[in-house]
């Protein structure tokens, strides 16, 4: 009897302590992958697509280079140009300039090669691409990249400028230097005729004496 006894009260025991043992063991256990270390960096996170240019203004003839970034890694990015003619000269091209000091708006011309209006880039891992573009045309040019894959856009502007070249001379530009010369040699020709007369003066006089 005193050994049953002594066996239950052990039987008791053994399930109070089993009890919170097993409580905690139910209690979910954070896993490695939703602890925050401090030493890691954040999630990626996507940046906005962009496009840009490295230099706003060229003139015709020049290259540049398209870079874009955020779009989809590897995938390829379809561009488009449209080109606004330009109504004034912008800015750092001089307008033309008669002899009377009036000025004359320098017009865009019309194409001079074959550039294309269309075409497409090839971005790597990191969704970046770089591409030449040498325009044909002259005006403010908008360039538009469209990833294939992933949708996203960005736009950038250029503005083509005419070449620079020397203004044409006219019959107006030649007036002034050619009065300024012919004044010159008019004035040449009196000094030396009175160069002339005032020997001749001093020789004969010399003479009488």
């Amino acid at each position: 009897m005193r050994l049953s006894r002594i066996i239950m009260a052990l039987t008791v025991g053994l399930a109070v302590v089993a009890v919170p043992t097993a409580a905690g063991a139910a209690q979910p256990q954070p896993t490695p992958s939703a602890t925050t270390d401090p030493t890691q960096p954040p999630p990626y996170a996507p940046q906005p697509p962009a496009l840009t240019v490295n230099r706003p203004t060229i003139y015709l003839g020049e290259t540049v280079v398209l870079t874009g970034t955020g779009f989809g890694p590897n995938e390829t990015v379809d561009h488009t140009v449209t080109v606004t003619p330009l109504a004034a000269p912008a800015g750092g091209a001089a307008p033309a300039r008669r002899s009377d000091g009036s000025t004359v708006a320098m017009a865009p011309v019309a194409y001079q090669a074959s550039a294309p209006l269309n075409f497409t880039a090839f971005t790597d891992a990191q969704g970046r691409f770089t591409k030449t573009y040498k325009p044909s045309v002259t005006g403010l040019l908008t360039f538009t990249a469209t990833g294939r894959e992933s949708g996203r856009t960005a736009s950038t502007e250029l503005r083509v400028l005419p070449k620079k070249q020397p203004l044409p001379v006219t019959g107006d530009s030649l007036g002034t230097p050619m009065k300024l010369g012919g004044g010159l040699v008019g004035a040449g020709a009196v000094m030396l005729l009175l160069t002339l007369a005032w020997r001749r003066r001093q020789r004969f006089g010399g003479a009488a004496h």
